[in-house]
């Protein structure tokens, strides 16, 4: 049994009526998931699971983490829905506090509820600042599936049941400088990348590939845009996967961890960017709502505090690294950067993400066909890890 407002539930109803009344679009485990902690979650029967979903990249500083649910509690008793026509003490100290952290020309914030949404006002800005409707992104990228954030994400089983699309659109291969070079001409509005492709199969950006992007959008005047919507907030051993490489784009977009597992997204500008978009031009009702705002304060804080990248800059080599020592023929290739990790095998590994969660409690996730992603909160123990690696083991090798 479980409660709901106060009523006990059979958890097995409950589940069924999620399966059911649910329109399809996603494939459901069958587990009911009722409670987190850290890096464990734990289902309506009482069974502990290692969690390296991370909430596709949300959880990093770790379920029902403390700071952020105080923060919570206290903005709901106090003011939960406020328009951005109405200033917030919440919604200031979010923007103060998030732009600190950031470099100094990046100093304007639109507030959204998902990482799509950031994603969209950030083209629509992009097409506002340079007058132009041109975009190239990168083969494999993933950008989102509302329509706009759809037209830059590669994958075509995402895309074809919607064409036409947002258009033009020039798809590039990812690390490939002169395919860019090539690609880029007067008429692109913006360049959108991914500094770390996560549902592309966890590959990083080489520092050559996104300084070239840097440097040829300012020389074709078209902006770049880089997409750290799961790559943000420590994830990467930095607390933004750009400051690995030195490159500062025109807009930064942001998501997934950002509220601390509170749904928010932001885009983030130059001020000459913010200014070319006509008053009215964007907007939201929820983006920005005190809420988000508040738990956005308190995960900004927390990981400031705390230094979680610090702790994904030296757990993620060391878990890479034990996976590799892994002796399985299947294995092609373990890659990635912090925490963010990919496992490529030579054959699918759907399978395999199946028997770690039935047989050793250990929950991941695809990253294509062949790629087993590892997302765990940046609060993971080493102890978890090297759980992980056995049951990586077992599952490949037995």
């Amino acid at each position: 049994m479980v409660g709901v407002n106060g009523v006990n539930v059979d958890w097995r109803t409950l589940l069924e009526a999620e399966k059911s009344l649910d329109t399809g679009v996603y494939t459901k485990h069958d587990l009911l998931l009722v409670r987190g902690q850290g890096a464990r979650v734990w289902d309506a029967e009482g069974h502990e699971y290692i969690d390296c979903v991370g909430g596709y990249g949300v959880a990093n500083l770790g379920h029902a983490n403390p700071e952020v649910v105080e923060a919570i509690k206290k903005q709901a008793e106090t003011l939960l829905s406020m328009p951005q026509t109405l200033p917030t003490p919440t919604r200031g100290e979010f923007y103060r506090t998030l732009v600190s952290l950031l470099p100094p020309e990046l100093n304007r914030v639109f507030p959204t509820n998902s990482g799509t949404e950031a994603n969209e006002a950030a083209i629509k800005f992009a097409w506002a600042h340079t007058k132009r409707r041109k975009l190239v992104a990168a083969m494999r990228g993933f950008s989102g599936r509302t329509l706009g954030s759809l037209s830059v994400t590669w994958e075509p089983k995402y895309r074809e049941p919607f064409m036409p699309l947002l258009g033009p659109v020039e798809f590039i291969p990812f690390n490939d400088v002169e395919a860019l070079r090539k690609a880029v001409d007067e008429e692109t509005a913006a360049v959108i990348l991914e500094p770390v492709q996560g549902e592309g199969g966890v590959r990083p950006a080489t520092r050559e590939f996104l300084e070239a992007a840097r440097e040829i959008t300012r020389e074709k005047g078209a902006l770049l845009i880089l997409d750290e919507i799961q790559t943000g907030m420590g994830r990467t051993g930095r607390r933004f996967a750009f400051e690995h490489y030195g490159v500062v784009p025109d807009i930064l977009t942001l998501a997934k961890a950002l509220g601390g597992g509170v749904p928010i997204g932001v885009a983030v500008m130059r001020e000459e960017v913010a200014k070319s978009m006509p008053k009215g031009g964007h907007g939201t009702t929820f983006g920005g709502n005190p809420l988000a705002m508040a738990a956005g304060v308190a995960a900004l804080r927390y990981l400031e505090r705390t230094r979680l990248w610090e702790r994904a800059a030296e757990l993620g080599p060391w878990f890479m690294e034990k996976l590799r020592e892994i002796p399985s023929p299947k294995i092609r290739e373990v890659r990635g950067l912090g925490l963010m990790v990919g496992l490529e095998l030579k054959e699918k590994v759907a399978p395999y993400i199946e028997r770690l969660e039935k047989e050793h409690r250990v929950l991941t996730l695809q990253a294509g066909p062949t790629v087993i992603r590892f997302l765990p909160p940046l609060v993971i123990e080493k102890a978890d890890l090297e759980r992980v690696v056995e049951a990586v083991r077992a599952v490949l090798t037995q």
